[in-house]
């Protein structure tokens, strides 16, 4: 059940579905197993303009709104979320920050490659005594000819052993606190850029995720995202779009599970019948069907206000929460419909409950989420 739909939206909607039935998921579990980043198919989603869903076509983006975007993630996300998780942070993290504060030569000269799929991009935030407080990073830029070399380290990098072009923070002025970190686009190729191996996760096995050292990484002057001192400005900027984009995924890890275990339910039997017709499971099973229908009709009341040019900083927060606690909770109902089965790689339920965990913990924690909400009230 979606709200109502134009028909751009629902050929977007139906497209992404095809693609991701066809071309993604039959090799979900094999990249899985063998963690293989799926650099085809993201050369593939360029092509089809969902790399940079929102960026306008003038800059080789797709053009579209919020709401495509979130119904075209929710589809790849249902065929592989490892696939899902580097669009969304292609599109939200990468490209939103550089079309909302970049110059026109920044977005000619970033937007193009990374919205066509060309090249990847992500985002260089989170540093290893650094996470939901953001302000205490600790990586330094400092100033020579010609721009600025970071220094630091920077932690749970999605892309960042495959891509090229980073939005990162560093502290350019440490009197200042928080309003002495800057933000810039950095070229993964210059000399300094060091990735590590990728991290051997509980899930998104297939997603790249690397611990990136800087050491004298060099960014010229005309890389810096805004002007000095706004780096938190940049990196909060596009939170309420980039919190949309993890609820659209945690959405689609959540139904994909339900049908799973719809599937399941009609044709395993105990005790002289097919499971389905115990009460206890028909339970589990319209739970589910609640829980989903509710997190997308928050996630796209969150879509269509950020359409709309209203503010959506609770609504987002609120999908967000909702939506990555209702695939956590809907994915450990699902192994469990499966019985020991669900705990058997044999079955894709063992992978979504794995691949949804760390949809309540990136891009904003629960916690983070519920004081977000609970600040947004008070004021």
């Amino acid at each position: 059940m979606y709200p109502i739909l134009t028909d751009d939206q629902l050929a977007i909607q139906q497209a992404a579905r095809d693609f991701a039935m066809a071309e993604i998921e039959p090799g979900a579990t094999a990249r899985d197993q063998a963690h293989e980043f799926p650099g085809g198919i993201i050369r593939q989603l360029g092509e089809m303009g969902f790399m940079g869903m929102m960026v306008p076509e003038a800059y080789g983006g797709a053009g579209l709104d919020t709401i495509s975007y979130a119904l075209a993630l929710e589809q790849i996300a249902y065929a592989d979320a490892s696939v899902a998780v580097s669009m969304s942070v292609n599109n939200s993290v990468a490209c939103a920050p550089i079309l909302a504060f970049g110059t026109e030569a920044q977005k000619q000269k970033y937007l193009v490659p990374l919205a066509s799929g060309k090249e990847i991009g992500g985002f260089m935030l989170t540093e290893p005594d650094a996470g939901s407080d953001a302000a205490a990073i600790k990586t330094r830029a400092t100033p020579v000819e010609g721009g600025w070399v970071l220094n630091g380290s920077k932690a749970w990098i999605t892309n960042g052993g495959v891509g090229k072009y980073f939005v990162t923070m560093a502290v350019t002025d440490p009197a200042q606190g928080k309003r002495g970190i800057s933000s810039f686009v950095l070229d993964a190729a210059q000399p300094g850029f060091r990735a590590g191996k990728p991290e051997d996760k509980m899930g998104l096995r297939s997603s790249n995720t690397v611990m990136v050292s800087l050491e004298d990484a060099f960014v010229p002057q005309d890389a810096l995202l805004g002007r000095p001192g706004e780096g938190l400005k940049v990196a909060f900027g596009g939170l309420d779009g980039g919190r949309i984009g993890i609820a659209a995924q945690a959405l689609g890890i959540g139904q994909r599970a339900l049908d799973e275990s719809v599937k399941y339910a009609k044709t395993r039997k105990t005790f002289g019948r097919i499971i389905g017709e115990h009460q206890a499971i028909q339970t589990y099973l319209a739970e589910m069907e609640a829980r989903v229908q509710a997190a997308r009709l928050l996630t796209f009341k969150a879509a269509a206000m950020k359409d709309a040019g209203r503010t959506c900083t609770v609504e987002a927060a609120t999908a967000k929460l909702f939506a990555t606690e209702m695939g956590s909770w809907i994915c450990d109902r699902a192994v469990q419909v499966f019985g020991g089965y669900g705990y058997s790689r044999e079955y894709v339920v063992e992978r979504l409950y794995r691949d949804v965990r760390v949809t309540t913990i990136y891009e904003g924690t629960s916690e983070i989420q519920r004081m977000v909400i609970a600040r947004e009230l008070m004021k």
